[in-house]
């Protein structure tokens, strides 16, 4: 049965919008500063086989990578109605720790067998480990944190409240993260009850039928935007500065071959996993491509499992890209991520030299501080992204200042940093002339100072600090980022990744790379 444009278009609309009012509820029910003010979450509806339906305009590292927490969970768990799972594992349906997915299964009425799913996931800022944010330089999954394979922390409607208290015993500022998993709740229950009206207004049958003609259309839509590229070959690679435990210039290496209408996309010859915590896993890197080809689309694509369907993705296992446990990952859903978006960029502006722009700043620009608040008489942790500048393009120039490719939050406000914990915020300003030069500029980067109030601990996770965005078609790199401690009056320079005490007074400054520069300079 064909469903006319029309009645399919409401229906998609329906389903997005039931995902953006499960992201309105988790935004305003939450907590912490990362999740209310940032917005670092996503949310997301799935039919009964877990194949994705909808997913909200949140995060993009989340969008290929969320399906398969929910087919893990599907896996692991054979879930009832009231239950929900939770799980954050990277080896088992996760990206990093930090990142607490729940799925809920919606049913039907008189039915065994879900309808459907909603799911949502939450950077929590901190899930344990050895440093404060959970972000380390670690060597070991077990370094950085809790890790949560796909149990239920609710069952039957009713919070296990033993699973909780043992997750929150191991996490830093407790309550925080209580109110942050109740708010990832209370969006769930809202999307299932929104999903279920959706059902008893269609059917569960013409829903299945609905849904599946809207993954349909997706597919149509991805390859009809594939065969706008050449059929060929195209090959890149790029660097990773360093890993954080000694190895520098960690090579990404990737070959696109697009044929009739669909895609392979192949990591080989990409560097073996690493030491330190850049490894990603491959739900990560099916996450960077999945972007990569929306981007490319000239018209919205429904961001649904059809997207995938001409996507074959080759990552080897045991490299950066596809790591083996124990690997540490905290940096590879943040980092790598963004360097496999350059590198893929990179690769298809050989095909596409005036639809691809330059590089951006190829950095979450990750800080983490923690540690004990004196004023308020509590542990705390802070998490967060600074922006960096965009790469310009064929008819534009860069944007400065803002959260680039696999990121799509927010700041934290200075006014909530400075109310919630014990910092300050002295510098926060555009970086002038960071940007590459070209025929168009690229944006700038920023520069964030932070002082610490109290004693405390922090973790930075950067990239771009030794290799620059690159240009385009003659366009210059970007400038390249820096980190920054101040002392009295005393400055020094810091690694793109360190863990390090800050003492009252400190002050700990990020200045994030520009975007590359396209074409020459008039």
């Amino acid at each position: 049965m064909r469903v006319d444009p029309v009645t399919l278009e409401v229906f998609h609309h329906r389903l997005a919008g039931i995902a953006e009012e499960m992201g309105l509820t988790l935004m305003r029910s939450s907590f912490s500063p990362n999740i209310k003010e940032r917005r670092d979450f996503s949310c997301a509806v799935f039919d009964g086989a877990g194949a994705m339906a909808a997913h909200a305009a949140h995060i993009p590292v989340h969008l290929g990578s969320t399906p398969l927490s929910v087919q893990a969970a599907i896996r692991c768990v054979p879930m009832r109605a009231g239950d929900v799972v939770i799980l954050n594992d990277p080896y088992a349906g996760g990206t990093h720790l930090p990142d607490v997915t729940l799925v809920m299964p919606v049913f039907c009425a008189r039915r065994r067998r879900p309808a459907g799913y909603v799911a949502n996931r939450a950077h929590h800022a901190d899930i344990g480990g050895m440093t404060p944010g959970s972000m380390p330089l670690a060597t070991d999954i077990f370094q950085e944190g809790v890790r949560i394979p796909p149990i239920r922390l609710v069952k039957g409607g009713d919070l296990d409240q033993d699973i909780l208290s043992l997750l929150l015993a191991n996490v830093r500022g407790a309550e925080e993260r209580r109110g942050d998993l109740l708010a990832q709740l209370a969006s769930l229950r809202l999307g299932a009850t929104r999903f279920g009206e959706l059902l008893s207004l269609h059917g569960e049958s013409h829903t299945r039928v609905l849904i599946r003609q809207l993954q349909d259309y997706a597919e149509r839509l991805t390859r009809a935007v594939l065969r706008t590229i050449p059929d060929g070959r195209y090959t890149a690679e790029d660097l990773l500065d360093d890993d954080g435990c000694g190895r520098r210039d960690i090579r990404i290496r990737v070959a696109v071959q697009i044929r009739r209408g669909a895609v392979t996309v192949d990591f080989t010859g990409t560097a073996p996993q690493a030491t330190g915590g850049i490894n990603a896993n491959v739900a990560v890197t099916l996450a960077a491509v999945f972007y990569v080809v929306r981007c490319l689309a000239t018209q919205p694509i429904p961001p649904n499992s059809g997207v995938l369907r001409p996507i074959r993705l080759i990552a080897p296992e045991g490299s950066v890209v596809n790591a083996r446990f124990p690997a540490a990952m905290a940096a590879g859903n943040v980092e790598t991520s963004q360097r496999l978006v350059d590198v893929l960029l990179r690769a298809l502006a050989r095909a596409l030299p005036k639809r691809v722009p330059a590089a951006s700043n190829g950095s979450m620009n990750n800080v983490s501080i923690g540690g004990f608040d004196p004023l308020r008489d509590r542990p705390f942790a802070y998490y967060e992204t600074i922006a960096g500048g965009a790469g310009a393009g064929p008819s534009h120039s860069g944007v400065s200042g803002i959260h680039t490719h696999m990121t799509n939050t927010l700041n934290t406000p200075v006014e909530a940093l400075e109310a919630y914990y014990p910092l300050r915020v002295t510098r926060y300003r555009l970086r002038r002339n960071s940007g590459g030069a070209g025929w168009h500029t690229g944006g700038a980067g920023i520069v964030r100072e932070i002082e610490a109030l109290a004693d405390v601990h922090a973790s930075v996770l950067s990239e771009r600090r030794r290799h620059a965005p690159y240009g385009l078609l003659g366009g210059k790199p970007g400038r390249r980022g820096e980190n920054r401690l101040s002392r009295g009056s005393r400055t020094r320079r810091l690694p793109s990744k360190i863990t390090l005490p800050l003492r009252c007074g400190d002050r700990l400054s990020i200045a994030t790379p520009g975007g590359g520069g396209w074409g020459r300079q008039k």
